[in-house]
């Protein structure tokens, strides 16, 4: 069962309330990537239109429509994940933006990745209910609210007027260039690019002053603004290297659907092989981005009999749609599997450090994003 689709025309934008945009990747219809139902429910699950839309107004890229409900158990935080936060507020304390006393709120990603440990560990003070805060970050959090403007005023009004929003996301510019289409899933609304999140900004006052960029998922940019604030050259650079990417034109942004058809191509034709040579082929990481992939590309139990995953929430349960049930890593290396489709670039170090067994018994780590060369 799948809910209706409607035109594309009748789209607003969730920030501006634009009309004026177009469609650019159009993911046909998936499952919710947060379900994970129980291994022993049977499927079929229920798929949803899945389809990303650039605004003409603000250049926000966003989700269409979302008729799901999140219900995605919490994962366990990559080592990547929390080393870049270490590094990301060790340079926000070498800016002057966070310093000792200085009070704090934090709106977090509900996959995890939180920073007000390390903020606190710094001195500063966490904001009590209500609480105007110096310091306000934005941690892939805004981009789980559907309505991206209520959103956005929410934070600003908890700054105090002289105070720092600090905002990080998966930056648009990663997207494009890496092909990374199942980024785009249901329950996350919003794809940000660097000029449009200044544009965003500048709608409720604030201007940048700095910004990092770092090599998460691809590349991520956290990007500091205040009342008042004057830019910096690390923001006219990224400015400049995002728009010369296209991350605000809708024909450079649609290679996101020539992307789709090459990395599912390339994961199906590599799976088969493997089976036709009797090779067994596992994956790794029950992340969201793994089930439009494998949905659709065909893949099910028959070609990849397991997906592990070291979240304790998903043990005993399945990915959506191509029903392959979720396995511990520990089941992972003692099915000695010839190969293990990675499905999150950035765990491979951390996976390959904490899972020698698999290559020390003849078996490798596939990257799946690299499969197209």
């Amino acid at each position: 069962m799948s809910a209706p689709m409607p035109d594309q025309d009748d789209v607003t934008c969730r920030f501006c309330r634009s009309t004026d945009g177009e469609l650019v990747l159009d993911a046909g219809l998936q499952p919710a990537s947060d379900l994970f139902p129980l291994a022993t429910e049977p499927g079929p699950d229920p798929v949803h239109p899945l389809r990303m839309w650039l605004c003409g107004g603000c250049g926000l890229a966003q989700l269409i429509e979302d008729p799901t409900v999140p219900e995605e158990p919490r994962g366990k935080e990559p080592d990547a994940w929390i080393e870049q936060a270490k590094e990301a507020v060790a340079d926000m304390a070498a800016a002057g933006i966070v310093a000792p006393g200085k009070v704090v709120v934090e709106y977090g990603s509900p996959h995890g990745g939180d920073w007000l440990d390390i903020l606190l560990e710094r001195g500063l003070t966490p904001a009590a209910d209500g609480q105007r805060a110096d310091v306000i970050i934005d941690n892939i959090g805004m981009m789980h609210d559907a309505d991206q403007a209520a959103a956005l005023a929410e934070r600003v009004d908890r700054l105090t007027p002289d105070g720092v929003l600090l905002f990080q996301f998966h930056s648009f510019r990663a997207i494009i260039e890496h092909g990374q289409w199942n980024a785009l899933r249901h329950g996350h609304y919003a794809y940000y690019s660097t000029p449009a999140l200044i544009t965003m900004l500048a709608s409720v006052g604030l201007t940048p002053v700095t910004a990092f960029r770092y090599p998460l998922y691809g590349g991520t940019v956290l990007l500091a603004a205040r009342r008042g604030g004057v830019p910096d050259g690390a923001v006219a650079r990224i400015v400049e290297g995002e728009k010369a990417v296209g991350v605000l034109d809708p024909a450079r942004a649609r290679s996101l659907q020539e992307a789709t058809t090459a990395t599912v191509g390339a994961l199906r034709s590599f799976v088969d092989a493997e089976k036709a040579a009797g090779r067994t082929t596992l994956g790794y990481s029950a992340a969201s981005r793994s089930v439009a992939l494998l949905n659709t590309a065909g893949i099910g139990p028959e070609l990849m009999p397991y997906v592990a995953d070291a979240a304790e929430a998903k043990a005993g349960r399945r990915l959506p749609g191509s029903e392959i049930p979720i396995i511990s890593p520990d089941e992972l290396v003692a099915a000695r599997p010839d190969n293990v489709v990675l499905f999150v670039p950035d765990l491979l170090p951390e996976v390959r450090k904490a899972m020698p067994e698999i290559e020390a018994s003849g078996g490798r780590w596939v990257v799946a994003e690299e499969m197209t060369g």
